[in-house]
């Protein structure tokens, strides 16, 4: 059984499957997951996007979802035994599932970990009551679980493998009828309907000043798998700002990218490792705004910083995230070629970082290990 709650748990889910498969195919996966799990062959009980939330006021409009899928997995780990369950991040709903798992005297692997190194510590205690073997893929990772008595491997970040594009940025261009000859501006507003509906708006009103300033610009927005194209269309306005929707195509709009507009999370390492300076915004209710600071404890909530333990790229968070501030950060890319350049090189810093190609078939072999 396999439990991936949100957008990047089934692209890291769907992956570990494939890889699992590639080395036994007899096995057979059910559980939780979205489109990507689902082209993996997994038999889905419950699709991950009824339950893909951010923020904890925001958490109360998916409460029933939530409440009714704890109630579907608990009754089908019950009911199937799984020689495995196999958790995907999604901490809150999966570490009450592995409580459940540890009674039945089934096997916890968890695979990608919640971040316990940016709040809520106290789960680590959790974990190591309930789960059988954590799978770390940041380096830093590792030391935190051992120093509580985890059994835990890092095996790398799976993006490395995962992240691909097209040779010719010219080629992609045009295929989507866009002139490769001008500055091209990606804008990704995250994979969750409420992040979309809080971050885009700014980020076209970003988008509208930038291009006064610049009249040589054109915008990509790659939808997320969650999102429908026609939910994402209400927020753009008809007016002469060159934007492109682009579906299933998320690594080739950044890598025809000059710069990265973008909501923290996932996307911030997909950029990174595609060497694509950017900038992070995010934005929650004030009140969970409020509440996450009090939690939170460390200064920096996007990835590439956090790995770099350093602002090696701007973040914009709740008030400072207004289209004022975002375009003030893109015209300085847009026109300090040596900031731009030392961002860049930072990034290609970060990728170093997350170890080498191969980390989902190493995951596999762990996953194929505790089942045998």
């Amino acid at each position: 059984m396999i439990i991936a709650g949100e957008a990047s748990g089934d692209l890291y889910a769907a992956n570990l499957v494939e890889k699992i498969m590639a080395l036994n195919p007899s096995y057979h996966f059910f559980g939780i997951g979205g489109e990507k799990t689902k082209k993996a062959r997994v038999e889905i009980l419950i699709d991950s996007k009824e339950l893909a939330v951010t923020g904890l006021t925001e958490l109360v409009g998916k409460l029933k979802n939530i409440y009714l899928a704890l109630k579907e997995t608990k009754k089908a780990l019950k009911k199937r035994r799984p020689k495995l369950l196999i958790l995907i991040d999604f901490p809150d709903f999966n570490l009450r599932i592995a409580k459940v798992a540890k009674k039945l005297k089934i096997p916890v692997l968890y695979y990608i970990s919640p971040q316990i190194w940016a709040w809520r510590k106290g789960r680590i205690k959790t974990i190591a009551k309930f789960v059988d073997k954590m799978i770390v893929i940041l380096p830093f990772e590792e030391p935190i679980y051992k120093e509580y008595g985890v059994d835990v491997a890092f095996v790398g970040h799976p993006l490395i493998d995962l992240v691909k594009h097209a040779e010719n940025q010219k080629d992609i261009l045009l295929k989507w009828g866009l002139n490769p000859d001008i500055i091209t501006i990606t804008l990704m507003p995250g994979s969750r309907t409420n992040e979309v509906k809080r971050l885009l708006p700014i980020m076209i009103l970003a988008a509208n000043k930038i291009a006064k300033k610049f009249s040589n610009l054109q915008f990509i927005i790659p939808i997320a798998p969650t999102i429908s194209k026609i939910e994402l269309q209400r927020y753009i306005p008809k007016n002469n700002l060159k934007i492109k929707i682009v579906e299933n195509d998320t690594y080739n709009s950044i890598y025809v990218a000059k710069l990265i507009i973008t909501a923290s999370g996932t996307a911030t390492l997909e950029a990174a490792i595609l060497s694509k300076p950017m900038i992070i915004i995010y934005k929650l209710s004030f009140l969970s705004y409020l509440l996450g600071r009090m939690l939170l404890k460390i200064p920096m909530i996007g990835l590439v910083n956090i790995l770099a333990n350093k602002m090696i790229v701007p973040e914009l968070l709740q008030n400072q995230a207004n289209p004022l501030k975002i375009a003030k950060e893109a015209e300085r890319f847009l026109k300090d070629k040596k900031y731009y350049l030392k961002v860049k090189n930072s990034l290609q810093e970060i990728r170093s970082l997350l170890g080498p190609p191969g980390a989902s078939e190493r995951a596999a072999r762990v996953v194929i290990n505790m089942i045998n």
